[in-house]
């Protein structure tokens, strides 16, 4: 999405009132903020306003988009994005497909706790037997975004199904344009209503550590914790952590046991429990 269509989408979401505006006389017609009330909050012309808007304008300076973002009410996570909207490059490839070998030995080492190599699109590059066991029916190699909106059994697995899956798209609203992330979205923008809604809604928040609540066949109800580390190409390293001698950590040891009798049902063999 260009610089003008966030600024719009924005620009509709802060009432006068919360711009610190007169609510006026007569019925407003535009949603949110009209140009002019922006453009005059921010301290630049309506025409430069409205040039930046309808992509005439593609150079913006920093202080003009702080002045625009304070206006507009952005976090920290909306700031940053408007900037690279602003100042984007050529789409490039995102996702280093070769797991790091660190990473590799670190799913062995976290364990019973459930970690995940993930790509900047959430990739899931590789799991522990624990983490393939927490995500019922997740493919490794997979998406992580594509298994919350499209296999049925994430929607039983997340007990806030709706939350994860509005974490999941902000995140992805928060990289840059890539052909990876391109063709993720005009995927699941096909194949989930809930998708595209909310990927129009467009939310932008990087996806931190956060309280996720799982129902699992096996261990039950789990109350878990994420943890993400990024790794100078882009990967990141997951984890879903339980408060030590806590129930919910002794829980987590069903968890492989859970993912085994899968694999064996599925292949008809036993399954080897080989970590990935």
């Amino acid at each position: 999405m260009s610089l003008g269509d966030f600024l719009r989408n924005r620009r509709g979401r802060v009432s006068p009132a919360e711009a610190g505006l007169p609510a006026g006389t007569g019925r407003r017609q535009t949603p949110g903020l009209r140009r002019e009330e922006l453009a005059a909050l921010a301290g630049v012309s309506v025409d430069y306003y409205t040039r930046l808007e309808r992509g005439r304008d593609t150079n913006p300076g920093r202080a003009v988009l702080d002045a625009l973002a304070t206006v507009l009410r952005l976090d920290d996570d909306e700031r940053a994005h408007l900037h690279r909207l602003a100042h984007s490059e050529v789409p490039r490839s995102a996702a280093v497909q070769v797991v790091r070998p660190a990473l590799v030995r670190l799913l062995e080492m976290v364990r019973p706790t459930p970690a995940y190599v993930l790509s900047q699109t959430s990739d899931l590059l590789a799991a522990n037997v624990e983490g393939r066991g927490l995500l019922v029916g997740v493919t490794v190699p997979g998406n992580l975004v594509r298994y919350v909106f499209t296999d049925p059994v994430a929607r039983e697995v997340f007990v806030s199904w709706r939350r994860m899956a509005e974490d999941c798209v902000a995140h992805l609203r928060t990289l840059d344009d890539s052909p990876e992330r391109a063709a993720l979205v005009d995927e699941l923008s096909g194949r989930s209503a809930e998708f595209a809604d909310l990927w129009a809604h467009y939310d932008v928040r990087v996806k931190s550590g956060a309280r996720r609540t799982f129902q699992h066949p096996e261990a039950g109800r789990l109350e878990l914790t994420s943890e993400i580390l990024t790794a100078v190409d882009g990967q990141r390293f997951v984890t879903f952590q339980a408060e030590q001698g806590s129930p919910d950590h002794a829980a987590l040891h069903l968890l492989a046991g859970g993912d085994k009798r899968r694999q064996q049902h599925h292949s008809g063999r036993p399954a080897s429990g080989r970590p990935l």
